[in-house]
């Protein structure tokens, strides 16, 4: 919005030519987003806290985790706000990646409010029904994939762009053709990311802390894919405009370390499947659209383990208990984080080494783009 405002009087005001900069708007965007965190974090706390819209904790869980119960949830309120409004300030709006970002962002914003309002409004224990949460994923990939498949020819200056395709991590010039299953994994990657956020999201400062990190990755590969000569020296896909991306991506950055703030260990106030949803679909749909779908295996793995522990439990535990007369697990407890607790990590601990795995994973994610 500044943009378009601003940038015009360039030519009067010379100073105002520091818009046309995406390094400078997303420097601008990030610290909006810590700004609008600490400005807004304190008041829908207050709100949540007055209307007793608080977590109900799982008697299953660890047992540690019961002195949490009562903590405000639906959080994720205060991460929507800082990361919509400064990308609506910072980004150009007549950029297509910025409109499909922002859809994606409120589109499962919206599925994961829906879900908090069921569970801890009208007290339905398990929210929305699997089925309808999955038909809410489902739909955005329906739509991000349309509007790729008609307009994604537009997105880049490399007319021989194989709409369907995606690079390969650690091969310079190997593209893998989706083909007819492009759309079908456009909505896998939305629904697997949004999914393995929400299971991550367990532990104070956990999740929020992982996407972070991996939106700072996001941020770096979506401003080499945006910028002419920096792709070209790392034979990655150009993709006209899609360095705007990197102004959301520096949003969601502040608005992590703004909600952290509130959320890191004991927490004033948990996320919610509002937050949780929003980010994981934010994730899977800037991987779609920088096509880097197979890269977000190693930016996302800690979202990847979180997950594949859940199946592995619950599938073995089936398993076992038909083949055996008893159900049998693999972990302590699933997701991994818990299993992690339950073996004496205290819950801190669990944390900083998991963002330490993250940090990692990122370092790694970016070498491929030279080791090939």
């Amino acid at each position: 919005m500044l943009y378009h405002l601003l940038f015009p009087f360039s030519d009067q005001i010379h100073w105002l030519n520091l818009f046309r900069y995406i390094t400078f708007r997303s420097g601008m965007a990030a610290l909006t987003a810590l700004m609008i965190s600490f400005i807004v974090g304190p008041i829908i706390i207050r709100y949540l806290r007055g209307k007793q819209i608080k977590e109900e904790i799982r008697s299953d869980g660890p047992q540690t985790h019961l002195v949490k119960s009562g903590t405000p949830t639906m959080g994720g309120l205060i991460i929507l706000c800082a990361v919509i409004v400064p990308t609506l300030l910072w980004a150009r709006l007549d950029n297509l990646y910025i409109g499909i970002i922002l859809l994606s962002t409120g589109w499962m914003g919206m599925v994961g409010f829906y879900d908090d309002y069921l569970k801890v409004i009208k007290r339905k224990k398990k929210g929305l029904v699997a089925k309808y949460k999955l038909a809410g994923q489902i739909g955005l990939g329906l739509i991000v994939g349309a509007i790729l498949l008609l307009y994604g020819r537009s997105l880049s200056v490399n007319f021989d762009l194989n709409l369907t395709g995606t690079t390969v991590p650690f091969f310079k010039n190997l593209l893998f053709d989706f083909g007819i299953l492009y759309i079908p994994m456009i909505i896998a990657v939305i629904a697997g990311t949004s999914n393995g956020v929400n299971l991550t999201d367990g532990l104070d400062g956990l999740a929020i802390g992982i996407v972070g990190i991996a939106a700072g990755a996001f941020a770096a590969i979506a401003y080499i894919t945006g910028h002419v000569q920096f792709s070209s020296y790392l034979n990655i896909i150009y993709l006209d405009g899609a360095g705007e991306l990197t102004i959301y991506c520096a949003s969601l950055m502040g608005a992590a370390l703004g909600f952290l703030w509130f959320n890191s260990y004991p927490a004033q106030v948990f996320m919610g499947d509002t937050g949780s949803l929003a980010i994981g679909g934010a994730l899977g749909t800037l991987a779609v659209l920088i096509k880097k779908e197979l890269l977000l295996v190693i930016i996302g793995g800690l979202f990847v383990a979180e997950t594949v522990s859940v199946i592995i439990q619950t599938s073995y535990f089936k398993y076992s208990r038909k083949r055996y007369g008893e159900g049998r697990r693999v972990f302590l407890m699933a997701p991994l984080h818990h299993h992690f607790e339950l073996l004496g990590w205290p819950e801190s601990k669990v944390v900083i080494r998991f963002w330490i795995i993250q940090i990692l994973l990122v370092l790694i994610s970016l070498t491929t783009f030279k080791i090939r």
